[in-house]
């Protein structure tokens, strides 16, 4: 991994982060009853990772295709993460679930910072992403209980204008119908929403200000 980019990275995680502003532009509107400003009683921790790496002279980020064992967002595109384990911190919660659900060596991730945290109201976590790079794709090995696919988009194709797009679905609400805008990044035959997307806006945004 290039020095360079490792410490603009370092440097721009330091300092005051993007933030809501930012995720919100990934935000599916309205999404009623969630208040991005309220922590709910009894949320968990919980640790996803942005994983950094080189090859072929571009550079990737993995995304997961939620496996349908899964007992929330089925299907749905994903970065790896999970719970957060009692006595475990925020970065060896992301870092530890990369490696059981795609395979990652633990020990080659180096850890450069987080990005704001996220709460996600039907899991009830509060998700705190954490970027880390290493020297090289990684050897992908997926749990296939839990990832139906991996998925590489480049951080160039991830701040792609033409890559980003929206379409509107219908949510039933309390008996009512209502629109929704969903935005969401258009990646190699999958649409990255909601949660993910949001959280990926926050860092594209980094990105930019590198």
């Amino acid at each position: 991994m290039p020095t360079d980019l490792v410490k603009r990275l370092l440097d721009a995680l330091s300092r005051p982060l993007p933030g809501l502003e930012a995720q919100l532009r990934m935000a599916p509107r309205p999404r009623v009853g969630w208040d991005p400003l309220t922590i709910p009683e009894g949320t968990r921790d919980g640790a996803a990772l942005l994983l950094i790496y080189p090859h072929d002279e571009a550079f990737y980020l993995p995304l997961t295709v939620r496996g349908s064992g899964m007992r929330n967002h089925t299907g749905q595109v994903s970065l790896p993460g999970g719970g957060v384990d009692n006595g475990e911190t925020i970065e060896a919660a992301a870092v530890r679930e990369a490696e059981e659900e795609i395979g990652v060596d633990r020990r080659q991730v180096q850890v450069l910072g987080r990005l704001t945290p996220l709460h996600i109201p039907v899991s009830n976590f509060l998700l705190h992403p954490v970027v880390g790079v290493v020297p090289a794709r990684p050897a992908f090995n997926r749990a296939e209980w839990e990832v139906a696919r991996i998925i590489e988009p480049t951080l160039e194709q991830l701040r792609d204008p033409a890559t980003v797009k929206r379409e509107f679905r219908t949510r039933t609400t309390a008996g009512q119908a209502i629109q929704v805008d969903v935005p969401f990044f258009d990646i190699q035959d999958e649409k990255v929403w909601g949660a993910t997307a949001m959280v990926l806006a926050e860092f594209c945004a980094i990105l930019a200000s590198l």
